[in-house]
Parts: C-alpha cells; structure tokens; sequence
C-alpha cells in the first residue's frame, strides 16, 4: 500500500497558484512546495505543472530546480516527474556514472510490471533520442551486459497461471548451475529474464524444496565479480522485492555517512506503491520505525519532504 495519501478532490489552479507564490519573493517557502507536492498523486501533480504552465508561461519543474538546492531538490525533482520518465532520469544517471554498479537498471528491470517498464522504455526514447536498451549494453560489457539487456528488454506474462512440471526442471536447471559455478550459464539468464513474476516464484518455491534452502543463499554474497553481484540483485528484486527495498533502506541509513541517492530513490519511487508495508517489514527487522531512523539522519527541508512522503504531518 502507498504512504502518500492525496485527497480525492483538488484545486489544481489554487495549487498551482500556491507553488508560483511559494517561489516569489525574497527567499522560497518550502513548507509550501511540501505541502502541496508531497500530499499529491502522480496524476494531480501531472495536473498541476500543465497548469502551472499555461498560467505562468513557464516550466514548473525548471523554476523548482532554480529555487531549490541538494538533496531537497533532487528529491522534489524526482517526485514530481511521472514515474515513467523519473525512472528514465535515474537510469540514464546511473549509467553515466563510472564504476560497475548498476543497481537501479536491475531494480527498474524487476520490480516494475510489463506495461511499466515499457512505459520506462518509451520515456526514455523520447527523453534522450537513444533506446535504454542501446545504453545499456553501451555502457556494459560481457556476461552483464547479456544479463542486463535481457532484463531490460523484457516484457514478461503478468498473469498467475504456473507449470508446476517447468518450475522443477528450472529449479534443478538453476541448482546445477550455481553448484558448478557456471553462473553466466545461458538458461539462468533466460529463466530470469523471460519468465513470469509467478512462474519464478514457483521456481523459487522449488528450489528451495529440492535443495533445503533458498537461491539467494547459494549465490555468493558480496562477489567482486560484477555479473555474480548483478545476478544476486536480480534474484532477490524478482523474488522478493518488498525485502530487497527495505535491505537499500537500511544499508542507506546505517554505519557512517547516509546513502541519501539510495534512501530519496526508494521512498519517492516506491511511496505510491508499497511503501507502506516496507516501512512494516524495515520496523519488524530493525526495531526502529523507518520514519524515526529518517528523522534521525536527514534534516532540514529533506527531512521533511521525504517525513511527508512517508505519511507523516509535518
């Protein structure tokens, strides 16, 4: 369930007019940007930046970015994207980044339903006049790139029905394959990468039966190699994507110095969707209500945009 609970009926014109007055004068009203924007649904906040556009002549999004500064901005200019296009921005960030890691194309190529990463798709396109998927295996190499280009490119059956016969033979297909290390095996990208959310469940739900304990422990844990790294990702996303977000919180917010691309990512991608219950299950693994460990590290008005995405007055 979702933590961001938008009234059913909204003024778009007085919204629009109160962020425009926010961003008048001397200094920016913050407070308001929040009030407004975090309390709205992707649909009304869509609403709000078309009118405030054919009110002001000017692009709500830009005049935000002008007045707002750090993480407070970047969380603002996340949440108030639709979702398509801000998980295109996030992908296209992350590659652009040096290193290996690419964890937001395995989250947004896992967690997001067929006609979502679609949509994540087209947005891209359209946005920077390159397919995600060309970019994708632009910026990898080897068994990842197979890996991630599958994923990515994947539009997978969204219905329940399963072949109990086929989950077995995947399962023990899945077994041989990490008991001989042979991990960039071809059938564990193609079983990752083509069947559906069910079906993998089922294979999962198998491979534990068969082997007495769950894929994602038999994967090596905190590999060097980047494929291994992806793969482990990957498993835990499809299998279980509530307990993989509340993993990314946690690790975002303890030890020393906060992770804040990683905690705004995952409260403002997910506050609209499940949010709710990953602050329940962060609460049960850790002993600590997630909205408290948030007040706690953050500050500010970044404190208080991703306090209100999490449901909280502020």
């Amino acid at each position: 369930m979702a933590t961001v609970s938008a009234p059913k009926q909204v003024s778009v014109k007085e919204d629009a007019e109160a962020l425009r007055k926010a961003c008048q004068g001397w200094g920016t009203d913050e407070k308001a940007i929040i009030a407004v924007l975090g309390r709205r649904n992707a649909a009304q906040r869509r609403q709000i930046r078309h009118v405030y556009e054919e009110i002001y002549q000017e692009d709500l999004i830009k005049r935000l970015e002008s007045e707002l500064s750090g993480h407070f901005e970047k969380a603002v200019y996340r949440w108030i994207l639709d979702p398509p296009d801000r998980d295109a921005v996030l992908a296209n960030v992350e590659l652009k980044k040096s290193g290996n890691k690419h964890h937001v194309i395995v989250e947004i190529s896992c967690t997001k339903n067929p006609e979502e990463l679609l949509a994540i798709r087209r947005a891209y396109h359209a946005r920077y006049k390159r397919s995600l998927e060309e970019e994708v295996a632009y910026h990898t190499k080897g068994d990842t790139r197979r890996l991630l280009v599958a994923l990515v490119s994947a539009f997978r059956y969204y219905g329940e029905e399963i072949n109990t016969t086929l989950a077995k033979s995947e399962a023990k297909k899945l077994h041989e394959a990490i008991k001989d290390k042979k991990f960039d095996n071809e059938d564990v990208i193609r079983i990752l990468s083509t069947r559906s959310i069910a079906q993998l469940q089922a294979t999962f739900n198998c491979y534990r039966e068969q082997e007495g304990t769950s894929i994602t422990k038999n994967l090596p844990k905190d590999s060097s190699d980047e494929y291994i790294a992806m793969l482990r990702m990957a498993v835990r996303c499809l299998k279980d994507p509530k307990k993989y977000f509340e993993k990314v919180l946690r690790r975002s917010i303890e030890g020393i110095g906060t992770d804040e691309d990683a905690l705004t990512r995952v409260i403002v991608t997910r506050a609209e969707k499940d949010l709710k219950e990953i602050k329940e299950l962060y609460h049960k693994r850790n002993n600590v209500p997630l909205d408290k460990a948030v007040d706690k590290e953050t500050s500010g008005d970044y404190k208080d945009m991703l306090l209100t995405l999490l449901g909280n007055e502020v």
